[in-house]
């Protein structure tokens, strides 16, 4: 069984982040049920991020403590608890206990996941292993959506079975992570706390992450309620999967260029991308927000997030965890505050006002990260000279 560690581990992985937009293409029908707008939605949303930053910023040194196999036990109990809560009590406020137990779990998983699988690939290939987490992952985010998209789209229900189905595969991949090796040193008195940090140069691939996470973000929780004006709400679970899942079909060519190029890209990309998602989500045409789900795919998690990341572990120098924290508190930041002010615009002027106001503060933000990073890959450029 130790050759199939892995994939194993891949499986929970990727078991762990399906979890997290399960419930994505109900979220219009959760709000009408519960009498609720768009903003009480996007609250609900963001609690996913409210669980993660407590695991991000004061247990950063929890799998030096505990080790790493029990962190993704913790995280599969989580995920089936938030699942089965939503199944049996459906509504907002359910929905908002689930997303921050999901964050819980999310960030238990994140914290250990590369070195887990760098360890059960017997040290191999550092490349390898990064590549079946980001895989794994990036492959969940989407996958509960667009299963639940295609119950969804037969039967609409607030329950589908879909949810059950998940129930079933996390238990299996809860059993088979009990039997994977950890032996990975344990330190009683590893320092828990670890705060992040900005190098000098982190700092716009932070912020590009963060335009890139919001716009994730946005499609997730406020794409449904804006397709549901043209009777497409339950294809939202798609375009969520494509804004998720895509990119990784374009980690590849982000490998090959450097990290400023990358994330240049990258931000380039997603302005253009978001234009046509609203304009087809406003106007009800379904391709145009699907294809533009995928282009800004290739940016949320293929030049800006490679590119980013790796841009800020080359500046970070020695403080390569501080630095990493510093990088997903901006990600995580963008996936919940601009997604939650857009939610109240939309609940006080409309779709057609807060979606192309959401657009014009994404092209400002663009055009301000864009000469950031001219301006640092300019200055990394002398620096080498």
């Amino acid at each position: 069984m130790k050759g199939s560690s892995p994939l194993r581990l891949a499986l929970a992985l990727c078991t762990i982040t399906t979890a997290v937009n399960l419930q994505a293409p109900l979220y219009d029908a959760l709000a009408a049920r519960d009498g609720l707008g768009v903003g009480a939605t996007s609250v609900a949303f963001a609690c996913y991020v409210v669980g993660i930053m407590p695991v991000l910023l004061a247990l950063n040194g929890l799998p030096e403590r505990v080790g790493r196999r029990p962190l993704i036990l913790a995280a599969l109990c989580l995920c089936l608890v938030a699942t089965s809560l939503t199944l049996l009590a459906p509504g907002l406020i359910t929905l908002g206990i689930a997303r921050f137990l999901m964050g819980l779990g999310t960030a238990l998983t994140s914290a250990v996941a590369p070195a887990y699988m760098f360890e059960l690939f017997q040290n191999r290939d550092k490349r390898v292993a990064a590549n079946w987490v980001t895989a794994s992952t990036s492959l969940g985010f989407g996958l509960g959506a667009a299963v639940t998209s295609l119950f969804v789209l037969y039967v609409p229900s607030l329950t589908p079975p879909s949810f059950w189905l998940y129930l079933g595969v996390a238990s299996l991949a809860l059993l088979l992570v009990i039997g994977l090796a950890d032996d990975a040193p344990r330190r009683s008195r590893a320092a828990m706390l670890r705060l992040p940090a900005y190098p000098a140069g982190a700092l716009p691939f932070g912020l590009a992450i963060l335009l890139a996470w919001a716009t994730v973000g946005l499609v997730i929780a406020i794409l449904p309620s804006t397709l549901a004006r043209h009777g497409l709400a339950a294809w939202s679970g798609f375009a969520t999967f494509g804004i998720c899942s895509c990119g990784v079909l374009f980690q590849p060519w982000a490998r090959r260029l450097s990290p400023h190029a990358s994330t240049q890209l990258g931000v380039i990309i997603l302005p253009l991308a978001y234009t046509l998602i609203a304009w087809g989500a406003l106007n009800g045409v379904l391709a145009a927000v699907l294809i533009g789900t995928l282009a800004a795919s290739s940016a949320c998690y293929g030049f800006v997030y490679l590119g980013g990341l790796s841009g800020v572990l080359a500046v970070a120098g020695e403080r390569q965890s501080s630095a990493s924290a510093g990088f997903f508190l901006l990600a995580y930041a963008g996936f919940s505050l601009p997604v939650v002010i857009t939610g109240a615009l939309i609940d006080s002027v409309g779709h057609a006002i807060a979606l192309p106001l959401f657009g014009g503060a994404l092209l400002v933000g663009a055009l301000v990260v864009s000469w950031l990073l001219r301006t640092a890959s300019a200055l990394s450029a002398e620096a080498q000279l």
